[in-house]
């Protein structure tokens, strides 16, 4: 069960404070009780609204360990936008680290929610009785990111506790876990490239996770100085974060960084080779993946790779296909590959596959058959693989 992993350090990258294993696991339970004595209870559904901070990690857990489904929130939403994510995922409790905007609790309360507060505390000790089990199944839900519908349809993509730790497996076996031993997040953690890989991955498998405000611009013009004051080896981001960091923030001096992750946007081979020669990290890879696959599901670990425009490496605990169709009215296992270096449709096979989009069985049949996922990207494959 994922609640049973050994979780590394948390700390905040500008405040300083920090966590250790054994706080956190104290919280934690703390926090299981509590939201236990609001009502939750198994496969119930949280909101939590109050991403990229110790707490949201904290609930995190707690979540998980009453057999529970988070979903991470965008805090910075309207009532409006969050009664229509609402209206789809029936959450149970919505979380906030601060007091909810104007109208929101009366809003989520009209759709039978529970506001609570991340400072609410607990009255009674703690005790292991108090603490339900972990999940019962790897087959739980376990997390429920929204990749588009605040204002119109509500788009959630299902992941179980077996395909985020199948993700997390292929991760570990193609890249190590050595060069995370201190990770830096400066991305949104209700996105799966920000929370499932860049936080998640290296945090559940014992190594440090600072946290900091995504997109927050006094933090990239500061970028260099941050890496070095917490040596940070690892951290990835997105092609605009990186053009706003090279324009004004000044390299790390300390040379800590050993390995630096690119995805979510195509990333080109001039942007590429500014980042290897700002970072001066042994490794800058350009990462691959969909929230639907849980985020990095390929990415340069090929050896000897050079910047190159849309160059994205291999499958990393999957397999790729580039196939002339990228529907799903025929088997894409009968469907006609394309030879090397010629053009099609991006299919992918994974243990790490969505259980699907939320109470959207229509949506998930345009995208998936026979256990293989359409992304719709056009890419090739070239005489190397």
């Amino acid at each position: 069960m994922l609640v049973t992993h050994s979780p590394g350090r948390l700390v905040e990258a500008l405040g300083g404070r920090a966590w250790e294993p054994a706080e956190i696991f104290n919280r934690c339970r703390s926090r299981a009780a509590y939201f236990a004595r609001c009502g939750l209870g198994s496969h119930d559904r949280v909101f939590l609204h109050h991403g990229n901070t110790l707490e949201f990690f904290i609930d995190l857990l707690a979540v998980w360990r009453l057999g529970a489904c988070a979903v991470p929130v965008d805090g910075r939403l309207t009532p409006f936008e969050v009664t229509t994510l609402a209206q789809a995922a029936k959450p149970k409790l919505s979380v906030w680290k601060d007091s909810p905007p104007d109208g929101m609790t009366q809003a989520l309360s009209g759709l039978g929610v529970d506001v609570v507060d991340v400072a609410d505390e607990v009255a009674a000790s703690t005790t292991q009785r108090d603490l339900p089990s972990s999940p019962s199944s790897l087959d739980d839900d376990a997390l429920i990111l929204f990749t588009s519908g605040t204002t119109g349809e509500p788009k959630g993509v299902v992941l179980t506790h077996r395909s985020l730790g199948a993700r997390w497996n292929s991760l570990r076996a193609a890249l190590g876990i050595d060069a995370f031993r201190r990770t830096l997040c400066l991305l949104p953690t209700h996105f799966g490239h920000g929370l499932i890989c860049n936080c998640l991955f290296p945090w559940l498998c014992g190594q440090d996770l600072y946290v900091s405000p995504p997109f927050r611009a006094d933090i990239l013009v500061g970028l260099g100085k941050v890496i070095d004051w917490h040596a940070i080896t690892f951290l990835s981001s997105v092609p605009t974060v990186w053009r706003l960091a090279l324009k004004t923030a000044k390299p790390p001096e300390g040379g800590s960084l050993v390995r630096v992750f690119c995805g979510s946007a195509p990333l080109s081979g001039d942007l590429w080779r500014s980042v290897q020669q700002w970072s001066r990290a042994r490794e800058v890879m350009n990462a691959y993946g969909t929230t639907e696959t849980g985020s990095w599901l390929a990415g340069t670990t090929v050896a000897d790779a050079t910047p190159e425009d849309g160059l994205i490496g291999e499958a990393w605990g999957g397999e790729l296909a580039i196939l002339r169709t990228g529907e799903t009215g025929a088997s894409p296992l009968s469907a006609d590959r394309c030879k090397p270096g010629e053009p099609g449709y991006v299919w992918i096979n994974t243990p790490a596959l969505m259980k699907g989009y939320l109470g959207r069985d229509d949506l998930t049949a345009e995208v998936v058959s026979d256990g293989w996922i359409s992304t719709r990207d056009i890419g090739s494959i070239d005489e190397r693989g």
